[in-house]
């Protein structure tokens, strides 16, 4: 059993994708980052980044006998549930190696710009054009970057649906709504309306659907997302 600690943001799709896409047994525990569950100490035993998604795997103590086996940050709870399941993840030397350049530059690149973009679409008070275009831009840059990836393979890794399109692809769900239209980028339109079709991607992207925001944060929430200093973190996004 898999204890998955999740909000509905792009990173938390990432790995209820990954679940439901394996068929592993879990249960969802809700973090409400908007209320500051994510600065718990419980939580912060799992996550010491104080941010989600995060795991507890049960069946994975380790040798010493230290019990059950947390993990955090999106990128490795992917590597682990795919060497746990033996699924989506490419077995030869190329493979491996272009299934770490390609988590590694999602995680350091197309999350961050679009989380930062979302930030100033859908949170920051006032107009802030100067910010607003960077982050659109950069955004935009990665599409590209996808774009020119996707030319002639189906996913990421060619043939394959593997970990790395589950990483990228909850960021480019959210493309219009950020105010980027995939029409200059057809190979990204493809691949997104082709993974959007997956039945368990589906299912992962509707679990906790009841918890998506309805509204702007008051200023309560805003001041618990985004005036973290040293010893608490942003959550808005997720790792």
């Amino acid at each position: 059993m898999i204890d998955f600690y999740y909000w509905p943001t792009p990173n938390g799709w990432k790995v209820a994708i990954m679940l439901e896409e394996c068929g592993l047994d879990y249960r969802t525990i809700p973090v409400n980052i908007g209320k500051g569950e994510q600065f718990s100490d419980d939580f912060l035993a799992i996550s010491p980044n104080n941010r989600m998604p995060a795991i507890v795997d049960h069946d994975a103590a380790d040798a010493d006998d230290n019990g059950p086996l947390p993990i955090f940050e999106s990128g490795a709870i992917l590597l682990h549930l795919a060497e746990k399941s033996g699924r989506f993840l490419p077995t030869g030397p190329r493979g491996r190696k272009e299934l770490q350049e390609w988590l590694f530059w999602q995680v350091a690149n197309l999350g961050p710009m679009a989380g930062q973009l979302s930030h100033f679409v859908n949170y920051a008070p006032g107009d802030h054009p100067y910010a607003h275009e960077r982050y659109a831009n950069e955004y935009h840059r990665c599409l590209g970057v996808l774009e020119r990836r996707l030319a002639g393979r189906d996913y990421l890794l060619g043939d394959d649906y593997t970990i790395v399109d589950m990483a990228a692809w909850p960021w480019v769900l959210i493309a219009k709504p950020l105010g980027q239209p995939l029409d200059e980028f057809p190979n990204v339109a493809r691949w997104r309306q082709a993974i959007k079709a997956r039945p368990a991607v589906q299912r992962g992207v509707d679990l906790g659907k009841e918890y998506r925001r309805q509204a702007p944060p008051d200023e309560a929430e805003r001041r618990i997302l985004f005036n973290q200093r040293g010893g608490g973190g942003s959550a808005s996004q997720g790792d």
